[in-house]
């Protein structure tokens, strides 16, 4: 098949087959006229290139899993390199999740300091002579 119906079917953009062919990713076969010719083989590796990036992983991240299908297994998650891409992902993706959980714990921890700071002015509100509370955006008494 050519570049546009492999792209079509890959559900992406003959552009984008192109760059993975320059990066030593998808295998550059031209016909006598100069054409660019591909087959179902192609096809499997842009799907797992796509499904790969569709979970997170760069193009370079790809490429142990693109050379174990072309090596001739059955899966590209099936080979020593890719099991290991695999893993620094996951290193990768716990460590952002701690990541993002210490930062809700601090907004958590701001907004509950704030709610006490507010109820305790509005406490005070009720006092005769209290302050009377205000809201940034609307004024006294919102």
């Amino acid at each position: 098949m050519r570049i546009g119906e492999l792209a079509t079917r890959a559900g992406t953009t003959a552009r984008a087959l192109r760059y993975y062919e320059s990066r030593g990713l998808l295998p550059a076969r031209r016909t006598g006229n100069g054409y660019r010719t591909y087959d179902e083989g192609d096809l499997r590796l842009l799907r797992q290139i796509r499904t790969l990036q569709d979970s997170g992983f760069d193009l370079e991240e790809t490429r142990p899993f693109v050379e174990c299908l072309r090596a001739g297994h059955p899966e590209g998650d099936s080979c020593p390199a890719s099991l290991a891409v695999y893993r620094r992902k996951l290193d990768e993706l716990d460590a952002l999740i701690g990541e993002l959980q210490a930062v809700r714990a601090r907004v958590g921890g701001q907004l509950a300091r704030a709610e006490r700071a507010r109820d305790v002015l509005a406490a005070e509100s009720a006092v005769p002579g209290g302050p009377e509370p205000a809201c940034e955006l609307g004024g006294r008494g919102q």
